[in-house]
């Protein structure tokens, strides 16, 4: 049943970060005019806001999704005499909460007029839900030599990324695509480390030499027999992480390459100029010589194809200057 509930939720999150990441592409770039108020006399040209309605709606069902499981691991804890997990539960379930709350403001933002929330109000606090999950999982220590903990751990990067990405459009509205490209692949990244989690902990593809001891349905721990044993699990999880960061570089890259094409988008590639090749533009006007023939050896002349410049000093202190046989006094 565990299984089945992470699988959903990794299922959910890869969704939902590809249509942000879709979005994304086809959003265009605010201007100075962006605005939610559908009274102001800009609202007629006004883009869309930081996502589309499927969006908010897929986000409101993962979130209430999330509530659900919360809610039947907590009654099960109660049942099973586990404080930890009961605590655990009500700690996901503030998280879920402040992700349905901002997918509900987002729903109403778009299908009416009524309640007009402001962009920068529904960034806030997507950023809160987005810093809670961050301290669920790195204060997430219920077994200090749990292998979960490993996993726990690296599922922080992505969550790192969505919250970085929400800053960065809170800041700018100018990288507003590039902000919510960013957060639809950490969602993605979430969601496919959901998955690894729920075969890593809930089938028999656990390390050798690991087994799962479960307290209660939201409390678990995976142990294993010795050091040697924690060790190589804890190397696998690296291991499996490396993989789907690699995997998530080369399908980004090709639904890249798919979607600049089709938009036609080109690059001119790199302007690589030879080292040198400014210098042999000037090889046929000016000549450098070293002169030895002084008393110190040192002397440099400069000869210029250009023109010669002779420079004399009068009886009367002027200054005769004359470049190819047309002088110039002062």
């Amino acid at each position: 049943m565990v299984f089945f509930t992470y699988a959903v939720a990794g299922g959910g999150l890869v969704l939902l970060g590809a249509v942000e990441s879709l979005a994304a592409s086809n959003s265009p770039s605010p201007g100075p005019s962006l605005t939610l108020n559908p009274s102001s006399s800009l609202a007629s040209s006004r883009p869309k806001i930081s996502s589309s309605s499927f969006s908010y709606f897929l986000a409101s069902v993962i979130s209430f999704l999330f509530i659900l499981d919360s809610l039947i691991s907590f009654f099960a804890a109660i049942n099973s005499q586990d404080q930890i997990g009961s605590a655990l539960q009500l700690q996901s379930l503030a998280v879920s909460a402040l992700f349905l709350f901002f997918s509900v403001l987002g729903i109403l933002s778009q299908s009416t007029k009524l309640f007009p929330f402001p962009l920068k109000l529904l960034n806030s606090i997507l950023l809160f839900a987005f810093a809670e999950e961050f301290l669920l999982f790195y204060l997430q220590r219920k077994d200090t030599s749990g292998i979960e903990n490993r996993y726990f751990v690296l599922m922080l990067v992505p969550v790192t990324v969505c919250t970085f990405s929400t800053v960065l459009e809170l800041k700018s509205q100018k990288a507003q695509a590039f902000a919510r490209l960013g957060r639809g692949i950490g969602l993605i990244f979430q969601g496919t480390w959901f998955l690894q989690m729920s075969v890593s902990f809930f089938t028999k593809l656990v390390a050798q030499g690991c087994w799962l001891h479960e307290y209660s349905r939201g409390n678990y721990t995976v142990k294993c027999k010795g050091h040697p044993e924690y060790h190589r699990a804890r190397a696998i999880a690296t291991l499996q992480f490396n993989c789907h960061l690699a995997l998530l570089v080369a399908v980004t890259a090709g639904a890249y390459s798919i979607l600049a094409q089709r938009n036609g988008i080109r690059s001119d590639g790199l302007r690589y100029r030879p080292l040198g090749e400014d210098a042999h533009d000037f090889g046929s006007n000016t000549r450098f010589t070293l002169d030895s023939d002084g008393e110190d050896g040192d002397g440099i002349k400069e000869e210029s194809s250009v023109g010669k410049i002779k420079e004399s000093v009068g009886g009367d202190g002027a200054v005769e200057m004359s470049i190819n046989g047309h002088g110039i006094h002062y």
